[in-house]
């Protein structure tokens, strides 16, 4: 099975999900339709929803009250990412995402920051008709935890002293944690036990994590039109990746030097020599490695999970994460 083949797998579920984003982002406010229409139809690869709906699949594939929710929370998990990325797009002063301008350079950064707002308060209007305390306690505790993401994200920025642990960490706060509610979810709508649920939301944990670490080395490895953003966009604002902290640990003096004035000066002044370092000191490959192990350990959870073309569909998620190019 390939990356197509769970498109293809998911594509029923996948289109009345669409349909309920569509309906369900209509406000009388005209700027709140315009902006939120533009993110969400700006070429994502929905790979959270798409966790939803495996996950729901390979437990309950023919119950109609599961079908019913996971529909609504493959949803209401887009909206919160989306909501993410309106406002990761502002805290960033990011200009260009899947190749189309950032809504904040649309429309500003008051209107990006407020329509964000609106699907955070949309996606949780959402949830509360699912009627479970497990799927509230689950989506809530992830939104805090992406914002705390956010704020360690921010202290570390322009920090070269940030180390692998304390970057990891906001990894599992800010990306992964989504990944994670997503998989638990099409087990907590299945009404699976708690082992199977903990298992999920490691298998999400641990691919979320993965994801990351390969966008970390797309940074410096893709090109533009590939990753849909500007190459070197990381260090530019200053943030302090694996491939970084890896090369200014593994590297000369020099190279040592130029990559800490780098990240806390940020900008692109150097990304040459820069690139150059990370290449030659094995950085990418390093990173390339902990993606390997990360995604290896989420394909370990699926132990839970009885064999099914959802299950086979998850692992090919988990290899597509780290062997993808954009």
């Amino acid at each position: 099975m390939n990356i197509e083949d769970v498109f293809t797998l998911i594509k029923g579920d996948m289109d009345q999900v669409n349909q309920l984003i569509k309906t369900s982002l209509h406000s009388e406010v005209v700027l709140i339709n315009q902006i939120s229409q533009y993110i969400i139809n700006s070429g994502g690869k929905r790979l959270r929803p798409i966790l939803v709906l495996l996950s729901a699949n390979a437990f309950a594939q023919n119950n109609l009250d599961t079908a019913k929710h996971k529909v609504t929370l493959a949803a209401v998990v887009e909206f919160i990412h989306t909501a993410t990325l309106l406002h990761d797009d502002v805290v960033d002063e990011s200009e260009l995402r899947r190749g189309k301008d950032t809504a904040n350079e649309l429309w500003g950064n008051a209107a990006s920051v407020l329509v964000g707002d609106f699907l955070y308060s949309r996606a949780f209007e959402m949830m509360v008709g699912v009627g479970s305390m497990d799927v509230m306690e689950i989506l809530s505790h992830s939104t805090n935890t992406i914002a705390e993401g956010e704020v360690l994200q921010l202290l570390n920025c322009n920090d070269a002293s940030t180390t692998e642990a304390r970057y990891i960490e906001v990894i599992h706060y800010k990306t992964a944690k989504l990944f994670e509610s997503a998989s638990q979810l099409g087990a907590v709508v299945a009404h699976q036990d708690k082992a199977t649920k903990q298992a999920m939301a490691k298998f999400g944990m641990h691919l979320g994590t993965a994801f990351q670490l390969i966008d970390d080395v797309l940074d410096y490895s893709a090109n533009s039109e590939e990753m849909g953003k500007n190459v070197g966009d990381d260090l530019a604002e200053g943030k302090p990746t694996l491939p970084l902290i890896y090369a200014m640990a593994h590297g000369s003096d020099t190279q040592a030097h130029l990559i800490k004035n780098a990240i806390e000066q940020g900008g692109l002044d150097e990304i040459e020599a820069i690139t150059q370092a990370i290449e030659t000191t094995g950085a990418l490959d390093y990173t390339r490695n902990i993606a390997k192990q990360e995604a290896q350990q989420a394909i370990t959870q699926l132990a839970y999970i009885p064999d099914s073309e959802y299950k086979e569909a998850m692992i090919t998620l988990a290899n597509f994460s780290i062997e993808r190019s954009f």
